[in-house]
């Protein structure tokens, strides 16, 4: 049989692939794992008491429109890195973004306050285990995403893996936020970022070790 016989033999019964499959897979790892965060969270840690009159202030929704946004941009990079040819195009500059404005936030929260104020403003009531939280909800959004990376083909598979588990870290901190009585703009900048942080180091870890193929 000739090569191009072959080739055409071979590519008879293939069927198109929608053009949303990877969005959709990951969708799908991320929502299974986000379930069982959440279940994870209200058991282990349970919602916060004031949950219904903190939902009327801005710093409630500040936080989470930081974390929900590296998400976004998360799951945009992930999406195009998840393909053999996959660059991460604008979405890759723009997972910073929220970051350095959350930073600017910060720095006007903290200017000009006393010392005491300061470390209240960036300690909290929680900082020794904020990120410890965010991590353990997260590993059921983490498993969730390598599962659904599994089915592709990525080729940076540190980077990939890295940014995936910003995208998990992230959604994890969305979650455990309905717990955290958190919320000064200095606080979520260390601690909430320090979580996400973590999550994407091991998914670098992980990455060369789990999405090959």
């Amino acid at each position: 049989m000739k090569t191009d016989d072959l080739i055409s033999a071979l590519a008879t019964e293939l069927d198109p692939v929608p053009p949303r499959a990877v969005a959709n897979r990951l969708a799908l790892g991320l929502g299974l794992g986000a379930v069982i965060s959440v279940a994870v969270m209200v058991l282990w840690l349970g919602v916060r008491p004031d949950l219904m009159p903190a939902m009327h202030t801005g710093p409630f929704w500040m936080k989470f429109a930081y974390v929900l946004s590296i998400a976004a941009f998360g799951f945009g990079l992930v999406d195009r890195l998840a393909r053999p040819d996959g660059e991460g195009g604008v979405f890759g500059p723009l997972i910073l973004a929220p970051l350095g404005i959350m930073i600017v936030l910060a720095a006007w929260q903290l200017i000009g306050q006393p010392h005491d104020v300061r470390m209240q403003l960036m300690l909290g009531q929680s900082y020794q285990v904020c990120a410890r939280n965010i991590m353990v909800l997260t590993i059921p959004i983490f498993a969730g995403l390598f599962w659904s990376l599994r089915a592709f083909a990525p080729t940076r598979l540190t980077f990939t893996g890295a940014v995936a588990g910003v995208l998990a870290g992230a959604a994890g901190t969305f979650i455990y936020a309905f717990h955290c009585t958190e919320s000064a703009a200095p606080f979520v900048a260390i601690w909430y970022t320090l979580g996400i942080a973590a999550c994407g180091l091991v998914g670098a870890l992980f990455g060369r070790l789990l999405l090959r193929w």
